[in-house]
């Protein structure tokens, strides 16, 4: 049992007023109340002069596990695992304890398993089936019939949701979202290159989050400000939400130039060595790079900003995203670049972490449970040392974090940090990506 005492509550509520100088009680994994009285014995965290928000939620990340290549490295005899804990770190010392991964297998169960029985300090995972056409990955399916019956599958198998994916043909796609509707599952995804030229067929009922910013992007080439608020326009008339992924695209642009940023990073030396060598030795958006490549990408990242202010004022939910997993994109911490990088698109700090607690729990249907500071609800929860509405960047001051009900203070997460660059730094003469895919 825990206490935060005199601390400034920011609960992330429709109604949203700061609670000034609160006592906030924590029973097992709940909020049991807020300005209650305080029982004998309960942990003190002092909160004076601090500030108390939501645990933050990544709407697009890639957990790797120990298929993530699609098939197992052997090095010195020893098959590489993904260790559970180690990709976790990452999200619980960047605040995140919600995660939505969109492409999940078999594996993200297991992790998913282990979190489940405390093994693990961890975040909550939603989990969603990637459905896709032609060769490309995830389930391949060309037709209506096989279409609803990969999200049958889906179901079944305990799946919360179904990714579109790209090479979708448009009859498949429509049976695909139509299925899920009948099912209760939300859809998520890319627009499909079958929709070019056609974009408004795409949007049709229970097609419900556009993925990135960038599946409008590939749309024009103009790259307008009426093109984004004709995209927008088409959002809001079907109900359809928006994951910007705007860090995506930057990093994807500062990688186009050269690989020097990435390369000195203060965040890589917590990336799995393995992937810190893919991205630095097969970089495919740095390979064979050039001056158009680099032009165009600058073309996207500023039509990304335009279409996240034109949605805002069409009045279209946005969530945050990161698509961890991309080269360069390193879990956690991009969440926070990816919230600045809404505020400088022009969503005011409020509203950026809104799009990062209450809006997508409620987008992912766990608004009951998590997103805002209420009693009732599971206490994942942000100790800050300065207010994150008067400058988002404040958001990285952490005091400490509560991952459902279990408090993990500052001198901790630096620990588990500091210890798991150690490792990576130790295992890195393991792990030459070139070499151990045959890759040139």
């Amino acid at each position: 049992m825990f206490v935060i005492k005199n601390v400034n509550v920011i609960p992330m509520t429709l109604g949203d007023e700061i609670i000034v100088d609160a006592n906030v009680l924590i029973t097992n994994e709940r909020i049991t109340s807020i300005n209650g009285s305080i029982p004998p014995g309960a942990t003190i965290i002092d909160g004076k002069g601090k500030w108390l928000i939501p645990g933050l939620i990544d709407m697009h990340v890639h957990v790797p596990t120990d298929i993530h290549f699609g098939s197992r490295y052997i090095t010195q005899g020893a098959t590489i695992f993904f260790d559970t804990q180690d990709i976790m770190t990452l999200y619980i010392a960047n605040r995140v304890t919600t995660i939505f991964d969109l492409n999940s297998k078999a594996e993200h169960f297991g992790q998913r398993n282990e979190i489940g029985k405390g093994k693990v300090i961890r975040p909550r995972m939603a989990l969603a089936a990637l459905i896709n056409g032609g060769s490309g990955p995830g389930r391949i399916v060309n037709t209506d019939y096989d279409g609803r019956q990969a999200v049958r599958s889906a179901k079944a198998e305990g799946y919360d949701c179904i990714k579109l994916y790209s090479q979708l043909n448009i009859e498949t796609f429509k049976a695909i979202v139509d299925e899920a509707r009948k099912q209760g599952m939300k859809t998520v995804g890319h627009i499909p290159d079958a929709f070019q030229g056609k974009l408004e067929q795409a949007f049709v009922p229970n097609f419900d989050l556009v993925a990135h910013a960038e599946e409008f992007s590939k749309q024009t080439t103009e790259y307008s400000d009426e093109d984004a608020k004709r995209f927008a326009k088409l959002m809001k008339d079907n109900g359809t939400w928006l994951s910007p992924t705007l860090i995506t695209m930057v990093d994807i642009l500062s990688q186009s130039r050269s690989l020097d940023e990435l390369r000195t990073s203060p965040t890589l030396q917590y990336v799995h060595p393995l992937l810190q060598s893919k991205w630095l030795t097969a970089n495919n958006y740095n390979k064979n790079t050039s001056a158009y490549r680099v032009a165009h990408f600058e073309k996207m990242v500023a039509f990304h900003n335009r279409l996240v202010r034109a949605c805002k004022a069409a009045g279209v939910p946005i969530v945050a995203g990161t698509d961890t997993g991309v080269s360069g994109v390193v879990a956690g911490f991009a969440l926070h670049d990816e919230i600045e990088l809404l505020v400088a698109a022009g969503l005011t700090p409020k509203e950026a972490i809104t799009s990062a607690t209450r809006l997508s729990a409620t987008w992912l249907g766990i608004d009951s449970l998590t997103g805002t500071v209420e009693a009732g609800k599971f206490a994942d929860l942000i100790l800050l040392d300065a207010n994150p509405l008067s400058d988002v960047k404040n958001l990285r001051r952490i005091s400490g974090i509560f991952v459902n009900g279990r408090w993990v203070n500052r001198f901790t997460i630096d620990t588990m940090l500091a210890d798991l660059s150690k490792r990576n730094t130790a295992a890195e003469d393991d792990y030459d990506w070139k070499k151990m895919t045959g890759s040139k």
